[in-house]
């Protein structure tokens, strides 16, 4: 643990530190453990185990990595806390404090499939304990996107809200102004999340060059984050306009399918050829 404690020496003055646990390995470098997932050895995980000399493998097998997260988590709950702080950890659905916590409604039962929107919910808590300055330390760029919203729309109680991704802390909800802050998330459900597929082709990095060059959709993406029970036609057009400009920036066109025909007879392929989705 006293490699993670160096690398937070670094860090603004906060009250609240959430640590994303893939993130916390990646710290402490045990090698390089981002890769597709598939087989893998399987491997137990015990204290006094070597460590796995190929960590690629390892982590492709997900029994490994719940074992040695789960491993982890029982470690970090050994600690010795300093007087008036708390140590909050979640082991699969359960939340383990340190010292004893009595009331953890508002974060237990852990359901979240991923650790992005998870983060979140112990920001949240962290606010309602009366934290005002919070850090959230992670390496995946979902966690970056998915905060801006909430910084902005808690700011008259939240002083700051701190992401470091990689090694450098980053505020960009003032940069981006309380509209487009709100209007992130919708725009990174549509081009591309944990959930929903991205866009043949086209990267985060073309999808937000479209939106600069387009702002009309950013309403279309308040209305659809205001989670309505009917989007408005006109809601749809937008967004439809917004896809179509992603795929043809000089284009004319408003309808998503006859776009994708053009496109798709542009080598004088027959349309007979063309897939059904």
């Amino acid at each position: 643990m006293a490699n993670l404690a160096d690398k937070i020496t670094d860090a603004p003055h906060v009250t609240s530190i959430i640590l994303d646990g893939p993130a916390v390995v990646e710290m402490l470098k045990p090698g390089g453990i981002r890769c597709n997932r598939g087989k893998g050895i399987r491997r137990r995980v015990t204290a006094s185990g070597p460590l796995p000399s190929n960590w690629q493998n390892f982590f492709r097998n997900s029994d490994n990595k719940e074992e040695l997260f789960c491993f982890l988590s029982e470690q970090v709950m050994q600690l010795v806390v300093k007087e008036n702080k708390q140590l909050v950890v979640t082991d699969k659905k359960q939340v383990l404090t340190v010292p004893p916590r009595k009331d953890t409604a508002d974060l237990a039962p852990c359901n979240h499939e991923e650790a992005d929107t998870r983060m979140m919910v112990h920001a949240a808590d962290a606010l309602e304990c009366g934290h005002r300055r919070i850090l959230i330390r992670s390496v995946d760029a979902d966690v970056v996107i998915l905060a801006v919203a909430p910084a902005n729309e808690r700011s008259e109680v939240l002083d700051e809200l701190w992401l470091t991704f990689g090694t450098e802390g980053i505020d960009i909800a003032k940069a981006l102004g309380p509209e487009k802050s709100r209007a992130l998330p919708m725009f990174h459900a549509i081009t591309g999340c944990d959930t929903v597929s991205a866009f043949a082709g086209h990267s985060k990095k073309t999808a937000w060059a479209t939106w600069n060059a387009f702002p009309e959709v950013t309403t279309a993406f308040l209305s659809l984050a205001s989670t309505p029970s009917e989007l408005p036609d006109g809601v749809l057009l937008t967004l439809e306009r917004f896809i179509v400009l992603l795929f043809a920036r000089t284009s004319t066109c408003c309808d998503v399918n006859v776009l994708r025909k053009k496109l798709f007879s542009r080598k004088s392929r027959s349309l007979g050829h063309l897939p059904p989705t």
